[in-house]
């Protein structure tokens, strides 16, 4: 089986540093995103046995949870994760918070080396639980500052995205 349909001279598999995150009614991408943890759900077992039945445990799914994704970002001039994270926890008081507009779908990419689309994950119901608006500081580092946003949802699906033919 053809690990690539289009492409089917490539072997290697893509790389993880290319990648785009968008979220909100524009879809644009976040800025100076440089790191995203992991997708992950799990479904947990429920183990039970028959009564009168062989000493055989069963299996079955229960429930299903999805693991938080935290996003780390350069600090830019880009409100954008501050201004979510105030919707669900404003600092004027529960009366500010936004019920509407606080959840919302988010866009993750795969690119290819090329900058194209090759994979699109969309994430349901959404909202930061956990916002570092600033990192600790330290005038000897040599580093960049980085915002981070941990974000909840409630589901994930891979969308249609055809491969791109390379070149």
């Amino acid at each position: 089986m053809a690990r690539f349909s289009v492409n089917s001279h490539r072997q290697d598999p893509y790389k993880n540093f290319k990648f785009r995150v968008k979220f909100g009614q524009s879809q644009e991408a976040v800025a100076g995103l440089s790191k995203m943890s992991a997708l992950k759900k799990t479904t947990e077992a429920i183990e039970w046995r028959e009564a009168g039945g062989p000493s055989v445990v069963r299996k079955m799914p229960g429930r299903t949870k999805f693991e938080p994704i935290t996003l780390e970002a350069g600090l830019t001039h880009d409100r954008a994760f501050i201004e979510w994270a105030e919707q669900v926890n404003s600092p004027q008081g529960d009366g500010a918070m936004s019920l509407k507009n606080y959840r919302k779908e988010v866009t993750i990419e795969v690119l290819n080396m090329q900058g194209k689309t090759v994979m699109a994950f969309t994430l349901s119901r959404c909202w930061p639980s956990e916002f570092q608006a600033l990192p600790e500081m330290d005038a000897n580092a040599n580093a960049v500052a980085i915002q981070t946003l941990k974000l909840e949802y409630e589901g994930f699906r891979m969308e249609e995205v055809a491969e791109p033919a390379e070149t």
